[in-house]
């Protein structure tokens, strides 16, 4: 009886200690720390749209992050990882475990990002910037602003189009899509027009849209936000008289689109060019913006000064400011002094 009683508890030490064994190996693998990232800093996962499970495995691979794959592997066919591969940007911290991990890849929870986007002049530009920060590519981004079909959802045309795209930083998932950042930038458009804005376009007899287009060419005329508004003054002065805006960016636009060169100064011949763009030739505002102006740029509009110059010029003393004229007379005088000038910042 003494042995068999011997036996007995010889083999419940040895099943509790196999147990326990097993335990801990089961305890390791899922709980234990399985992330390591240099300087404990976080990283990130990206996991494109329509990745399969081996494109998912070959990204955790290649990043380096984990520890031991083949624990991670194990686990991730117990928990069926397989079935939840969602793509996204994905926030990995160190000493993470791979029960973590796996839990964080099934949930689809990534993390946003912010996207910035300024100074831009054209959507080949936009879609490079923009492309750079979402899953969308360039090439459908500037798919979309070609497509005619497209853009008329919006009611926008392929000149239109940018008034939509208000230069901010703006919060966004990674697998945005082309169709995606649209559909979010119309959602900021919606936003950024509220009733106080759209009053005061309407109280300058502009639309939106006119509004934006008004914006672009005094984006272009200065960099000097405390005077965006008086220039922008003189443009609706122009309008309201009938006059030609004769706005030298738009010029310098037309010519880039008809040729592809880019001006550094613009000659009278340049003035002479037959495009819809070009305001020397025809009356009222171009067709569509000739960049993407700013908010400073739009407020400025809706903000312009009420006073009575109908011209402006460079100032001599090279700022990047301008003198303003109520006159011809007096505007070809500031000319005269500003080309002087100029000439002897050349020697």
């Amino acid at each position: 009886m003494k042995t068999r009683y011997k036996f007995i508890i010889g083999l419940s030490v040895i099943i509790l200690l196999s147990a326990a064994g097993g335990g801990l190996l089961y305890y390791n693998i899922v709980f234990k720390d399985n992330v390591t990232l240099p300087e404990n800093q976080p990283g990130y996962l990206f996991v494109r749209t329509g990745s399969t499970y081996r494109d998912l495995l070959n990204t955790i691979e290649s990043s380096g992050y984990v520890d031991d794959i083949q624990t991670f592997r194990w686990l991730a066919v117990q928990k069926n990882l397989s079935s939840h591969v969602r793509p996204g940007r994905y926030e990995i911290k160190d000493g993470m475990s791979n029960n973590q991990l796996i839990n964080l890849l099934r949930s689809g929870k990534q993390k946003p990002l912010n996207v910035t986007f300024n100074s831009i002049t054209f959507p080949a530009q936009l879609a490079g910037v923009v492309s750079k920060q979402i899953e969308a590519d360039s090439i459908s981004i500037i798919n979309l602003f070609n497509s005619s079909a497209f853009l008329s959802k919006y009611g926008l045309t392929k000149e239109t189009a940018p008034v939509m795209f208000i230069p901010n930083t703006y919060e966004f998932y990674w697998n945005t899509s082309a169709e995606g950042f649209f559909k979010r930038m119309k959602a900021e458009y919606d936003k950024f027009w509220t009733n106080e804005r759209k009053l005061k376009a309407e109280l300058i007899d502009l639309t939106p849209d006119e509004v934006c287009i008004v914006a672009s060419i005094v984006e272009k005329e200065t960099n000097k936000n405390d005077e965006k508004a008086r220039i922008a003054g003189v443009y609706l002065n122009r309008l309201k008289r009938g006059w030609k805006l004769q706005a030298d960016p738009t010029t310098v636009y037309a010519v880039y689109l008809e040729t592809g060169n880019v001006l550094n100064r613009v000659l009278w011949a340049h003035t002479q060019l037959d495009h819809p763009y070009n305001t020397y030739v025809y009356a009222g505002l171009p067709p569509g913006p000739i960049c993407f102006p700013s908010v400073t740029s739009m407020d400025a509009v809706l903000k312009s000064e009420k006073h009575d110059y109908m011209f402006f010029v460079a100032s001599p003393d090279m700022s990047g400011y301008h003198r303003f004229s109520t006159n011809y007379n007096q505007h070809l005088r500031y000319a005269r002094e500003y080309q002087a000038a100029l000439k002897q910042f050349r020697k």
